[in-house]
């Protein structure tokens, strides 16, 4: 299989790869090496890959492939909140050129194009899970950039008879995590014997997936031909942010109450994100690192 992605020497994109190489596919990344990219990856020689250097909001035209999966977009809910334009660029513009290139193309060379979205889309919830079909309420300007990014490939769908599909994964880690996110930020704290910042009283929850997990889910999707319909991808670690701090202190041996400083909470800041996950199951997915970061360190 031929594919491209978007932003695949960021976090999700390059494991992604990582597992397409491995399946025999090709890959042609397009990434133009913004602040998360990593500059060198284990794949760069691979026979079967390929980089180009642009932005997606300045591609004209696309090689024949037949999926385009887009990891491209801007990411930190806190940047989202300081400075919107970025994100309306990759996540909404970005989005769009690349569906207009698509359509563009002749209805037999178009490919599948696969939106990379996030649990964030659906806000919080203090009890129960979202489903893939509740509706879509953003709590802040990096998730309402993703909602709309939806929506353009829902419209282009309906209109011009592009396929897609959807996935909305909940909380990634793993290697080559950017260090703005929790637990890489919490690592280099502790590295560095700096205090981690934990935003309000550390009790709001989040769903961890192990980030190899959320690739092969993608790529198995892909794989099995699935079009045309949405999925949230997730693995049932809901834990509180402190637990996750108290957890990578104690890797270290380090002292908790002289590892961690309380910060103001963000605006708009979600309590709780929980992903129904029946939908992937139904067929025939799950993760294999379902235990969460509690193994992943050792």
């Amino acid at each position: 299989m031929k594919i491209i992605t978007t932003g695949g020497r960021g976090f999700i994109g390059s494991h992604f790869i990582e597992a397409a190489l491995d399946k025999g596919h090709t890959v042609l990344d397009i990434d133009f090496m913004g602040y998360c990219a990593t500059p060198i990856l284990p794949f760069d020689n691979h026979p079967n890959y390929k980089h180009l250097n642009k932005d997606i909001c300045d591609i004209k035209h696309l090689p024949v492939c037949d999926v385009l999966v887009n990891f491209a977009a801007e990411t930190h809910v806190d940047n989202s909140i300081n400075d919107t334009t970025p994100f309306v660029h990759s996540n909404i513009i970005g989005v769009h050129n690349l569906l207009e290139v698509i359509r563009g193309k002749k209805e037999y060379e178009r490919p599948l194009f696969v939106q990379i979205s996030t649990d964030e889309v659906y806000g919080d919830r203090e009890n129960g899970e979202f489903k893939e079909t509740d509706a879509l309420t953003p709590s802040n300007p990096y998730s309402a950039t993703k909602v709309a990014s939806e929506a353009l490939v829902l419209a282009y769908h309906r209109t011009y008879g592009i396929n897609y599909l959807i996935t909305r994964s909940c909380n990634n880690y793993g290697e080559r995590q950017y260090e703005e996110k929790l637990i890489p930020k919490c690592l280099k704290c502790m590295q560095e014997a700096k205090k981690i910042p934990i935003h309000g009283d550390g009790s709001y929850i989040r769903d961890w997936i192990y980030v190899k997990d959320n690739a092969d889910c993608i790529l198995t999707l892909i794989e099995k031909g699935i079009q045309n319909d949405t999925f949230n991808i997730g693995a049932g670690n809901k834990i509180k942010n402190l637990d996750v701090v108290k957890e990578i202190i104690n890797w270290f041996g380090g002292n908790y109450e002289s590892s961690i400083q309380f910060v103001p909470n963000r605006w708009g800041q979600d309590v709780r994100y929980a992903l129904n996950t029946d939908k992937i199951a139904s067929i025939g997915w799950k993760p294999k690192h379902p235990q969460g970061i509690y193994k992943w360190f050792n």
